[in-house]
């Protein structure tokens, strides 16, 4: 999506060799106009696939979600990094590892929103290790559901979560696809 390649190099900040902030427009400051066009491409993508779920991870995934969900016209469930009180009875549960954070979280969905009878679309802002979207598949596939593939925003193609996934047989399209950057010039080259 080239309006959203441009907004990355005219606003993206890089950082070392596998950090690259977008809070200015897509996961910290949100630009509506911007992700409600991205909405649209992944409906674009996958609007013909029967989709009657959307499922994130909290929290940056959720705006982008909704937005998406409202082309689709169908709900959004987002995975929860921790068990709360107004989560009761049974769970789907999964283990991810947060790049950003460095740490291992618990993710939980309750049984009570995704089932047999769901096609799941996943939707992410970023996918680089490929963990948050693992996370997302094992509870699809702990519910019985089916998964009808994955939208990504940003995908670092440099790094090994694109492949991985789509080696499991998952359809991923992402809009951006960052072949390298570089911190020094300042420069973002992407997949053609």
């Amino acid at each position: 999506m080239r309006e959203l390649e441009a907004r990355i190099r005219k606003d993206g900040t890089i950082r070392g060799t596998e950090v690259l902030k977008v809070d200015r427009f897509l996961n910290h400051q949100m630009d509506i106009e911007l992700i409600g066009e991205i909405g649209k491409e992944f409906y674009r993508l996958f609007g013909g696939c029967g989709v009657n779920k959307i499922l994130t991870i909290e929290a940056s995934g959720i705006g982008i979600a909704c937005i998406t969900a409202q082309s689709f016209g169908v709900p959004v469930i987002f995975a929860k990094k921790n068990k709360t009180k107004n989560i009761a009875g049974d769970v789907y549960t999964a283990k991810v590892e947060s790049f950003t954070h460095g740490k291992v979280y618990d993710i939980i969905v309750s049984k009570e929103f995704l089932g047999p009878e769901d096609r799941v679309l996943l939707i992410d802002d970023f996918l680089a290790n490929g963990s948050a979207l693992e996370g997302l598949i094992h509870l699809v596939s702990e519910a019985g559901a089916t998964l009808i593939g994955a939208g990504i925003c940003v995908e670092k193609a440099f790094q090994p979560g694109g492949g991985r996934i789509r080696s499991m047989g998952v359809r991923v399209e992402s809009l951006a696809r960052v072949k390298s950057m570089d911190e020094a010039t300042n420069q973002i080259e992407f997949c053609q």
